[in-house]
């Protein structure tokens, strides 16, 4: 059985956007078991036991039958090699949605992320006044091509696949800004996977566990 390393408690503005809540995601897809243990910021999170799970000390991480994998793109791909439901046995429909898992984290939560940085953390900066019009620029310009290229498909290959998986969390980023009022393709894309019963359950997994340790 996978289980899954994530933090005991985060802030709540970073509880429902956490990435272990790709990879809990992407298990209720797949219909998987999992266990769930959690570390806590700070010491344990940089102490050696953590580190040889991930890294770089973040979260998540898996293991299953000795393999110790981390970042949520792995991950997701990971569980999806287990589940048709997130990776096609078809040849080309598996390689396009593994394309759309690295331009979900590539080309859209790049410019998305710094966004999110900036409103979160530097919003009273002097030199947030200058910079987030930049940023805003390339992000819509972003989802533009994205909108284009979902176009009227409910998914971006038609069905439901990983890359949709990885997309809609990473669009979720951006949900503190409204600017998905310019782009109703991709509102009624963001609100249609969100809408997949194994989105919920995760979601409620997940804030559940941070209620718990707060």
């Amino acid at each position: 059985m996978i289980t899954l390393t994530t933090f005991a408690w985060v802030p709540d503005f970073a509880a429902p956007l956490m990435r272990a809540f790709r990879v809990r995601w992407a298990l209720e897809e797949a219909g998987l078991p999992y266990n769930v243990r959690t570390v806590t910021l700070g010491p344990e999170q940089k102490s050696p036991e953590h580190l040889a799970r991930q890294p770089f000390g973040q979260a998540p991480a898996i293991e299953e039958d000795g393999l110790v994998l981390f970042e949520s793109g792995a991950i997701a791909l990971y569980i999806g090699e287990k589940s048709e439901k997130l990776l096609p046995r078809d040849r080309i429909a598996r390689e396009r949605a593994t394309a759309w898992v690295f331009a979900a984290l590539n080309s859209i939560e790049t410019w998305a992320l710094q966004l999110g940085i900036i409103d979160f953390f530097h919003a009273k900066e002097e030199s947030t006044k200058e910079r987030r019009p930049q940023v805003e620029k390339l992000v819509r310009e972003r989802l533009g091509q994205l909108e284009n290229a979902l176009g009227d498909k409910d998914y971006l290959e038609g069905e439901f696949s990983v890359g949709d998986l990885m997309m809609a969390d990473v669009l979720r980023i951006l949900d503190h800004t409204g600017i998905f009022q310019d782009f109703p393709g991709l509102s009624a894309y963001k609100q249609r996977c969100a809408a997949r019963p194994a989105f919920q359950r995760a979601m409620t997994a997940q804030l559940e566990g941070f209620r718990k340790a707060a």
